[in-house]
């Protein structure tokens, strides 16, 4: 199987992460894991970007986690992989800015995993999403047991996750774990680029402070900051008093 690679591209302050492969089937190997985690940390350090949008190239976003790399792993080097994939995925959630999957195709396995490490999931209808590990013999090794968990709820995350079983974005949009479901991958392109625009009148220093506060829960510390020299907080005010649109410092 070829090598997935990432693609970078920016329209203003979206980014994109695109992956690609030239058999068309883009999987997460060791190669693609360190790759994808040099690219965000490369994001989280670009204050311009206000959206960083995740997709694929082709038919799949993601199919996974590459087995064949992974069948002669021992219990060692399974952990080393599945460190590598959870700081990856870490360094997704804890990005400053707005992170979206924009799924054009099947999310299976790690595919999904990554996608559950995004604030927010739109999709292709006709896509399939799932984490089939445990036909494999295995369970998802990437945090996103915990993750399908916290945005469905246990028992729905306990079937999709016992039983293996993929289902279309349009069914998983009804059980909140994908956002949007679009008709094609072309309504996908449309919606993603509008999504984006929903961000771009919040400070970012607000933005990635909402996002610290739900990710450690701790809402005083980050609401107090917010009122810190060169914070948001004083200039969006000032602009509200001032009947102005708020010029945010990035």
């Amino acid at each position: 199987m070829s090598e997935t690679k990432i693609k970078t591209s920016s329209a203003g302050p979206i980014m994109t992460l695109t992956f690609t492969a030239e058999s068309g089937v883009n999987v997460l190997s060791s190669a693609t894991l360190h790759h994808l985690d040099e690219a965000v940390r490369r994001v989280g350090q670009d204050a311009g970007v206000r959206v960083c949008v995740f997709t694929g190239e082709g038919k799949v976003f993601l199919a996974g986690a590459d087995i064949k790399e992974m069948s002669v792993f021992d219990a060692e080097a399974a952990r080393r992989h599945g460190q590598l994939g959870a700081d990856a995925f870490d360094a997704i959630a804890a990005l400053p800015c707005v992170t979206v999957a924009a799924l054009n195709g099947a999310a299976m396995g790690g595919g999904l995993e990554l996608a559950l490490a995004c604030d927010f999931r739109l999709a292709v209808r006709t896509a399939r999403v799932g984490l089939p590990e445990v036909t494999l013999g295995l369970i998802p090794g990437w945090k996103g047991l915990h993750r399908l968990t916290a945005l469905v709820g246990p028992a729905k995350a306990r079937r999709l996750i016992f039983s293996g079983e993929g289902i279309k974005a349009e069914d998983a949009a009804t059980l909140g774990l994908v956002d949007e479901a679009v008709n094609s991958v072309e309504d996908l392109q449309h919606r993603v680029e509008a999504f984006a625009k929903l961000f771009f009148a919040a400070g970012p220093q607000a933005v990635a402070s909402a996002k610290r506060a739900l990710r450690d829960g701790d809402d005083l510390t980050a609401f107090a900051e917010c009122f810190l020299d060169h914070a948001d907080g004083h200039e969006g005010m000032k602009a509200f008093i001032e009947k102005r649109k708020p010029r945010w410092a990035i």
